[in-house]
């Protein structure tokens, strides 16, 4: 099979041929002239591999579709490695001891909401601490920026409120950092952390809500 470069390459071959002889009428010459013309790139291309366009690099079902969301998961990453690096920043986020998540959650009339950050499987393997929702940060790293239509839809509860107050954790303290940066950057701004986070709270006898 000739290539799409070569078979335009012979119809313009031949459609100058047959411009130059339509004057004289005669038809055989126009077409000798392009089977001569078929043979030589038949022959010019015989041997050669058959060239296959090939598919894009990125399909549309692996690209992402939604730029804003990548550039927040690196974000995430970004306050995450912070919280490894250099912890916590002075007068930025509220940081919450054991005793204080203890007392938090016996007092449910308190307008602050504890946020899980993990993933849905690791909370099903250990429970969580008790009256935390559970929004994954690493997956849904733009759930502070949807509409409250389209997380209620996602999650099955409502978003807090911009006016409620916030305290996130995750199993060591590094994803919740990343939550919590999000979170400022969405809008929120009574912002807490609790860095122990799951392995400090089951290590020391916390509640455990399954």
């Amino acid at each position: 099979m000739l290539s799409a470069p070569t078979r335009r390459s012979i119809a313009r071959l031949s459609a100058g041929a047959a411009k130059s002889i339509g004057s004289t009428g005669t038809t055989s010459v126009a077409g000798s002239v392009t089977n001569a013309t078929l043979g030589k790139a038949a022959a010019a291309t015989k041997g050669q591999q058959q060239v296959i366009p090939t598919k894009r690099a990125f399909s549309t079902a692996v690209r992402p579709n939604n730029t804003s969301t990548a550039t927040r998961a690196a974000r995430a990453a970004y306050y995450s490695q912070e919280a490894q690096g250099k912890g916590q920043k002075a007068g930025e986020n509220k940081i919450w001891a054991f005793e204080e998540i203890q007392t938090l959650i016996e007092d449910p009339n308190r307008n602050v909401i504890i946020i899980d950050t993990r993933e849905p499987g690791e909370l099903h393997q250990t429970g969580r601490i008790p009256t935390a929702i559970n929004i994954p940060i690493t997956t849904s790293p733009d759930s502070f920026f949807i509409s409250e239509d389209e997380f209620e839809d996602r999650f099955g509860f409502p978003r807090p409120s911009k006016d409620s107050e916030v305290v996130f954790y995750c199993k060591a303290g590094v994803r919740s950092r990343g939550a919590a940066g999000l979170a400022r950057e969405a809008g929120w701004e009574k912002v807490g952390e609790y860095p122990g986070s799951w392995l400090d709270w089951a290590a020391r006898g916390g509640k455990v809500e399954r």
